[in-house]
């Protein structure tokens, strides 16, 4: 047991206090290790995970981290949008409470550790401040948060939006999940939800009642795993600008028959505008401006697509991403500017169509310096790095509430099933974790 007189004992002793809570961690390996067990048990789909968003995934993973909850003696409660909150006491229950959080959905066919990873980490750290018998001055809450990944209703954030009454109007629209065809609305409410509850716009999570949200999850690049470090601290999430739905028209012609300058080819003229595109961040690169970009779809018509046929049409989408806001408008821009030279060039016409935004999240400078300096008490060997994939936190972070971010080694990348992260790295994320929440929920 920890000896609580540290609470008015100053900094020194804080600290001290802190590094030995964070100790406890390391005899949670066992909880962590059935979490995910359970997880890949319930969720799997052959090879892959399958935690569709509010669907038998997403609901079985949710029932599994809130029946822990209640092992561990945690209050367990779920909002309008069905997220699940899983809270210690604090002394002053009326304070800024602290949360913790991840997202419980994957991609179809995707890995183990992707979201789950935040969830688990955050359960962890709460059953090792128990046992170190460590009562926080406020609340502390890991919440799972549904519906992250934007694959299945085409939106982004969407249960940490819900949870914060941020939900934009086409949120609420008359979405379909892609593979159901079944509206957002009946999911969720098979799922426990509240949709008239939502369209109310009334947040369960007041920003002012929050004092920090904090998210581990897996790195989805290869970082980390090249430079043999168990963990990352983020500087902030690179926002985004995406058009889903692209076009290309061109003109459908014989392939034998239309001399080069007569074509309109759509699948030339799309090719150009890509490498542009990719021109363009190599200079970036060059000049130390941050950006990146990906046509994660590009496809001509099957319909009418042939081997002897100049293709007349190319369907594709781009997603682009900086971690600066200003270069991302001015991204925005580029992207109109080079589609209008290839297609006066190539005699084509782009259709961007309809455009989807995520802010920069900004990452608070005082939690990464206290997370700077419990790395280093702690003697965890770590690194600065970039978020180049979209996180809650952000939302949290858009909404006003200082945020943190630590990111654990993860091999093979991520969004597949083989993801591989170890459980090992993990409890060093969520000893830091723990260091963090002693050294900040004391008084």
């Amino acid at each position: 047991m920890v000896d609580l007189t540290y609470k008015h004992a100053g900094p020194a002793k804080t600290a001290a206090c802190a590094r030995t809570v964070a100790k406890a961690v390391l005899g949670q390996e066992r909880l962590a290790r059935s979490l995910f067990d359970e997880l890949r048990e319930k969720t799997s789909r052959g090879k892959g995970i399958f935690r569709d968003a509010y669907g038998d995934g997403e609901n079985a993973a949710h029932r599994l981290v809130a029946a822990t909850a209640q092992e561990l003696a945690l209050e367990v409660e779920h909002d309008a949008a069905a997220n699940t909150y899983m809270t210690m006491r604090g002394e002053d229950r009326n304070a800024p409470r602290v949360v913790i959080g991840s997202h419980l959905d994957s991609v179809a066919d995707g890995g183990n550790f992707d979201g789950a990873a935040g969830v688990v980490a955050g359960l962890v750290a709460l059953a090792a401040l128990e046992t170190a018998g460590f009562r926080p001055a406020c609340d502390i809450t890991v919440m799972a948060i549904r519906a992250e990944e934007s694959v299945w209703f085409t939106t982004t954030y969407f249960g940490s939006r819900a949870a914060l009454g941020k939900l934009p109007p086409e949120a609420l629209g008359n979405l379909r999940r892609v593979d159901s065809a079944r509206t957002l609305a009946e999911h969720l409410a098979s799922s426990g939800g509240d949709w008239r509850a939502l369209r109310s716009g009334r947040p369960h999570l007041d920003p002012t009642t929050i004092r920090a949200f904090l998210e581990v999850h897996i790195e989805q690049g290869p970082v980390l795993e090249s430079e043999k470090l168990p963990i990352g601290l983020v500087t902030g999430i690179r926002g985004n600008y995406r058009r889903p739905a692209a076009k290309v028209h061109g003109a459908y012609s014989h392939c034998g028959g239309v001399p080069r300058g007569y074509r309109r080819d759509s699948v030339v003229a799309a090719s150009e505008f890509v490498q542009a595109l990719d021109r363009l961040w190599e200079q970036w690169e060059r000049d130390g401006k941050d950006m990146a970009f990906t046509v994660g779809k590009l496809f001509t018509d099957g319909s009418r697509h042939a081997l002897t046929k100049i293709p007349g049409e190319v369907t594709f989408s781009l997603d682009v991403r900086s971690i600066d806001p200003d270069r991302l408008a001015e991204l925005e821009q580029r992207v109109e500017t080079i589609a209008a030279e290839v297609a006066e060039r190539r005699g084509v016409a782009f259709e961007l169509g309809p455009v989807t935004r995520a802010d920069v999240g900004k990452v608070d400078p005082a939690i990464l310096a206290d997370l700077i300096d419990g790395a280093k008490q702690l003697g965890i060997p770590t690194r600065r790095i970039v978020s180049g994939a979209s996180h809650d936190a952000a939302a949290f972070a858009q909404a006003g509430i200082p945020m943190g971010m630590i990111f654990v080694r993860n091999a093979n990348g991520s969004h597949n099933p083989d993801e591989d992260m170890e459980v090992e790295d993990l409890l060093e994320a969520s000893r830091l974790l723990t260091w963090w929440l002693v050294s900040r929920c004391s008084e």
